[in-house]
């Protein structure tokens, strides 16, 4: 018999008053409580690193920093020598002259540039001040006003010639063949080496 049994039945002790012995929770359900609380901050900092790295590692050129973005998409580059400014062959009267000790070299290079379109102007032995005293392979001579119109021209039919401007108050140039010199450039080299004067490579905008 139970030592609660109600008074009649045998008890010893009887339940006065209204107050009852408190039950409490189980520990169990407030760790469980704990867990999940801990599971969504952790799948919730893991869903962060996820959009930090799909934004690293997107190319599509714009990088957010703090809050600022910077846009650093290539931009056109202005030339310096626009294609309208630039003769074209038939508009250069060239000079012929030989600087070196071989012979016949101004009158084949004259007819060879004469094919290419160039008009062709005195075709002979260099003046005394050049003759055997030009060591690379070509030397264009001009007005100042040639450095941006006719010596890039020029210069596309033979590599590593060097240029020098004088006080000639004329528009045509001299090629002065230096000692270094074989033969002009293929035509296909300087036809190539002209069209890429007229389309200058892109540049990158820097990044502000």
């Amino acid at each position: 018999m139970s030592m609660l049994t109600p008074p009649g039945m045998g008890g010893k002790y009887r339940i006065t008053g209204d107050v009852y012995p408190r039950m409490r929770r189980p520990h169990r359900r407030r760790r469980i409580v704990l867990a999940s609380a801990a599971a969504v901050v952790v799948l919730g900092a893991a869903g962060w690193g996820t959009l930090q790295l799909v934004d690293v590692f997107s190319g599509d050129g714009t990088k957010t920093t703090a809050g600022k973005q910077t846009d650093c998409k290539p931009t056109p580059k202005p030339t310096t020598a626009p294609a309208a400014a630039l003769p074209k062959p038939a508009q250069i009267t060239v000079n012929v002259y030989n600087a070196t000790p071989r012979s016949g070299l101004a009158k084949t290079t004259a007819d060879e540039l004469k094919k290419r379109g160039f008009k062709i102007g005195k075709v002979g032995n260099a003046p005394t001040a050049y003759d055997k005293k030009v060591p690379g392979a070509g030397l264009l001579l001009g007005a100042p006003a040639a450095t941006k119109g006719a010596f890039p021209v020029l210069g596309t039919q033979l590599a590593g010639t060097t240029a020098k401007t004088d006080t000639r108050g004329t528009a045509d140039v001299d090629l002065i063949l230096g000692t270094a010199f074989k033969t002009l450039s293929p035509k296909a080299t300087a036809d190539a080496a002209l069209v890429a004067l007229t389309k200058p490579a892109p540049a990158v905008k820097p990044c502000r």
